[in-house]
């Protein structure tokens, strides 16, 4: 089968489109003819071999997240069919071989079925960044409907995701993005306000924008650069949930212990497995009740993959980047 191979650590120069052995499901597994696969920053730094939370041995097929047409089931799977179409929700840290593969073998309790509305790119772009946003949003936050919602980069792959999920659970939303496409993919994910990046010059601004309140909850995805800012923005015991980060920061604790807000974090990898299997069920009802439609951003070729992780190292693009696998 055709896949992407990385045979050494390193830059998109390492990603190598060829062919490797046909895989096959074992007990408890599946294998999965993949139509389409997510790429995430995480697969990025996963590339270099210097990732926190895991590092592969090499060789490896890269990809976490996917969507296709159940080929074969080992035995002892109930949850899924041959012939059926399916998502595979974040393979981290799992026995598996990667989503940028014509086909896939993984655990079966990483694979979902896929709702007739819902395509096979937009599946691929759940898993990884629709967990993501659930955990900030009910598990680390835990979103209260009424409450105001700050999204400090909404315009990504989990921001995008963050809009539709806090707006199907009754908040109110206020998401920034810095350029024209990707001011108008927030307002389509359903912002009640959408603004540019917000630093401390910005703030009154925002306050007058939402009449004098506060966000009850920032979900923040530069934190080096934002924290500060969000700091001095959050409502009295608010929360701020970093969802990303690229460096270090100065800050002053005394504007933590004015407010008496939290400073919470999120890394999917460390959910338990009951919060996992609760956001799985919470992800899967919003879709199927269309409270939850990914947005795609840029859809490459399987062999253009090193495209698109130059595109995500350099911040480029908005919307989910998949990539389409014939």
């Amino acid at each position: 089968m055709k896949a992407i191979q990385v045979t050494q650590f390193g830059g998109p120069e390492k990603l190598v489109f060829t062919d490797v052995e046909d895989v096959v499901a074992e007990k408890g597994e599946v294998c999965v003819r993949l139509y389409a696969a997510g790429v995430n920053p995480s697969d990025t730094y996963t590339l270099s071999g210097t990732y926190a939370f895991g590092i592969p041995q090499l060789p490896y097929i890269p990809g976490l997240d996917g969507a296709g047409i159940v080929e074969a089931i080992g035995e002892e799977v109930t949850n899924v069919r041959v012939g059926e179409r399916v998502f595979i929700a974040s393979l981290m840290g799992s026995k598996s071989t990667g989503t940028f593969a014509q086909n896939v073998v993984c655990d079966a309790s990483l694979v979902h079925p896929l709702p007739e509305h819902v395509s096979f790119e937009q599946g691929a772009a759940l898993g990884v960044p629709a967990l993501t946003a659930y955990r900030a949003l009910f598990q680390r936050a835990c979103l209260k409907p009424g409450q105001t919602v700050f999204i400090h980069g909404a315009s990504g792959g989990v921001g995008l995701q963050v809009v539709q999920m806090a707006k199907s659970h009754g908040a109110k939303v206020i998401g920034t993005a810095s350029k024209p496409e990707g001011k108008k993919m927030v307002q389509q994910a359903g912002a009640d306000f959408v603004i540019d990046h917000v630093t401390e010059a910005g703030i009154e601004d925002v306050l007058t924008l939402m009449d004098g309140n506060r966000p009850d909850v920032i979900i923040e995805f530069l934190a080096n650069k934002n924290l500060e800012t969000d700091l001095k923005l959050i409502a009295p015991f608010g929360k701020i949930v970093i969802v990303g980060n690229r460096g270090s920061i100065e800050i002053n604790p005394r504007l933590a212990m004015q407010k008496e807000c939290d400073i919470l974090a999120t890394a999917l990898w460390n959910a338990p497995k009951d919060e996992y299997e609760q956001s799985i069920h919470g992800v899967i009802g919003m879709l199927t009740s269309g409270a939850l439609q990914p947005i795609i951003g840029t859809t490459l070729p399987l062999h253009q993959v090193s495209q698109g992780f130059e595109q995500l190292e350099k911040g480029i693009g908005n919307g989910k980047l998949v990539l389409k696998i014939d």
